[in-house]
C-alpha cells in the first residue's frame, strides 16, 4: 500500500477520534446509521445523476490506484528505448518485432506496431498524441465522480441536519427522542464536511497527479517512436527523454 496514503488515513482517523476524545464526547455519538445513510447514499445519487454508468465505475475503479500505487514504468522505458533506437538503426525498423511479445503496455505495443509499419513520422506522432488525449480524457471524467461527491456531500450534510432538526420539532413533547434528532442533525453535518474534505477530495487530487505522471510518461513515449520512426540517433533520442524529465 502507498505509505503516504497509508499515514494519512491513520492521521484522519487520530485527528477526528482523538479529537472527541480530548473534548470529552464520546466515540458512540459519531456513529449515526441515519446521518450516513442521508450522506452517503444520497451524495452516491447525486453523482450517479451527472455521470454515466460507465464512467462512474471507472472512476471507483480508479481508487485501488489511491491504495496501490501504479509501478511508475518511466526508467525501464528510458532503457527499453536506448535498446530499440539502436536495433532499429543497426537492423531496421522490422527487427523491433522482437520486443512486441515482451510489451505489457499497450501503448508501447501500439507504438512499436506503427515503427514497424513504417508509418510516417509525423502521422505516427499524430497517432500518438490522439491516443494520450482520449486517455487523458477519459481517465479525468472518471476522476470528476470524487470532486463531484467532495462538492455534494457538504451540503446533503446540511440537507441531514435540517432533517434531524425537523425529527426534533415533531418530538418536543417526546424528550426521550429529542436526543437522537439532535444527533443525526450535528453528525450529518460532521459526515458531509468531513468525507468531502478528509477524503473524496484528496482521493481526486491524489489520481489527478497519478494520470499526470502516465500522461507526461505517455508523451515521452510518443516523442521517442518519433525519433526512432525518423532514424534519429541515440544522442537525439536522449535529448527527447531528458526534455520530458525537467
Amino acid at each position: 500500500m502507498d505509505r503516504a496514503s497509508l499515514i494519512g488515513i491513520i492521521l484522519v482517523l487520530i485527528g477526528v477520534l482523538a479529537g472527541q476524545v480530548l473534548e470529552g464526547g464520546r466515540l458512540s455519538s459519531l456513529f449515526q446509521p441515519a446521518a450516513f445513510v442521508i450522506v452517503v447514499v444520497s451524495t452516491i445519487g447525486a453523482v450517479l445523476m451527472q455521470s454515466r454508468l460507465p464512467v462512474f465505475w471507472r472512476g471507483v475503479k480508479l481508487l485501488r490506484f489511491v491504495a496501490l500505487m501504479p509501478e511508475d514504468q518511466s526508467r525501464k522505458n528510458v532503457q527499453d528505448a536506448m535498446i530499440w533506437s539502436a536495433v532499429a538503426r543497426r537492423e531496421g525498423f522490422l527487427s523491433l518485432e522482437r520486443y512486441i511479445a515482451s510489451a505489457k503496455d499497450p501503448f508501447v505495443e501500439k507504438g512499436l506496431k506503427l515503427v514497424i509499419d513504417g508509418i510516417d513520422p509525423d502521422r505516427l506522432k499524430e497517432i500518438l498524441d490522439v491516443d494520450i488525449s482520449f486517455y487523458e480524457m477519459e481517465q479525468r471524467q472518471a476522476i470528476k465522480i470524487w470532486d463531484a461527491a467532495g462538492g455534494y456531500s457538504p451540503t446533503i450534510g446540511i440537507l441531514g441536519a435540517v432533517l434531524g432538526l425537523i425529527h426534533v420539532m415533531e418530538n418536543l413533547t417526546d424528550p426521550g427522542k429529542l436526543g437522537s434528532g439532535i444527533a443525526v442533525a450535528f453528525v450529518a453535518t460532521i459526515y458531509g464536511v468531513g468525507l468531502a474534505n478528509l477524503l473524496f477530495l484528496p482521493i481526486a487530487n491524489k489520481l489527478k497527479d497519478i494520470v499526470g505522471r502516465e500522461v507526461v510518461r505517455r508523451e515521452m513515449l510518443a516523442d521517442i517512436f518519433y525519433s526512432i520512426a525518423q532514424g534519429d540517433s541515440l544522442r537525439i533520442v536522449e535529448e527527447r527523454v531528458a526534455n520530458h524529465r525537467k
